[in-house]
């Protein structure tokens, strides 16, 4: 059973690489998509548990308090992921910020209801496993509140649900806390592009692009001599151009990782103004 969830864990990974998940934009689309993806998992794993032909009271508790939950959870977040986005208003910063504070104060309500099982789960205790994750001992009406999700007495304890949920919930409080950073940050840089004269540029590259330019002009020592954080230069990146950069060093984390070309934007810079420089002397 442990290999047939590796496995599956796996191409659930890879699957995931195509998504930002620790960023604070995860489009509509890429949500549904992910949700049909989960779905069809979750059933791959529902119809190979269904035919183990035996199973240990360790192996079943293992399987509700710890596998079907990880990959529930992912389903549950994206399918929330879907439903606030889908009907997050059109408004001010301060509309669509109060919109998500109510989203964070859902997942505050749901934590205190289950606050005793979340203590239990938080702490890795033991002693009621037997009844919380082996089927049949205790009622799912009693554990489950959301009607989306079937309840099958064969595939469910109830209690693995909760544990689903918990997972989500704690994803969807980093989500949700990012979005209203990133709104916070847009109303700065937005104030602040007041105070420069005529300033209508804006940041048309990708963002990695910007991250490159960033990290190559605090290292060139171009600027005070070198005696200057990233952070000023992502700021005045942001503040210059309007552009939220997020996470700057995740993604320059990620652009070191690049294994074909690590430094395509500044690469595309040499090239095009030795273009430029060859167009001009052929004139």
């Amino acid at each position: 059973m442990r290999d047939f969830y590796t496995r599956l864990s796996a191409k659930i990974q890879t699957e995931l690489q195509s998504i930002d998940l620790e960023g604070c934009d995860i489009p509509i689309k890429e949500s549904v998509r992910m949700i049909k993806y989960l779905e069809d998992r979750l059933s791959e794993l529902r119809d190979y548990f269904l035919v183990l032909k035996s199973i240990t009271p360790e192996e079943e508790i293992v399987f509700f308090k710890e596998m079907k939950p990880e990959l529930l959870g992912l389903l549950l977040y994206f399918n929330k992921i879907h439903n606030i986005e889908l009907k997050r208003p059109i408004g001010s910063n301060e509309t669509q910020s109060e919109y998500y504070d109510k989203e964070l104060m859902s997942l505050t309500y749901f934590f205190e209801r289950n606050l005793d099982f979340h203590q239990y789960y938080r702490a890795n205790s033991t002693y009621l496993d037997e009844q919380y994750f082996i089927r049949g001992k205790s009622s799912l009406q009693l554990c489950v509140d959301s009607a989306k999700y079937i309840l099958d007495p064969l595939f469910s304890t109830g209690y693995d649900y909760k544990v689903a949920k918990i997972i989500c919930n704690e994803m969807l409080r980093i989500y949700l806390n990012k979005k209203k950073h990133s709104i916070e940050k847009q109303v700065i840089i937005k104030k602040s592009r007041e105070l420069l004269p005529n300033n209508n540029l804006k940041w048309t590259g990708s963002k990695s692009d910007a991250i490159e330019l960033g990290y190559s002009i605090r290292d060139s020592g171009a600027i005070n001599n070198g005696n200057v954080d990233v952070k000023e230069i992502m700021n005045f990146l942001e503040v210059s151009f309007d552009i939220d950069l997020g996470d700057y060093y995740r993604t320059y984390v990620a652009i070191k990782g690049r294994k074909k070309d690590r430094t395509p934007f500044l690469n595309k810079l040499i090239e095009v103004l030795i273009k430029r420089m060859e167009r001009d002397d052929s004139e």
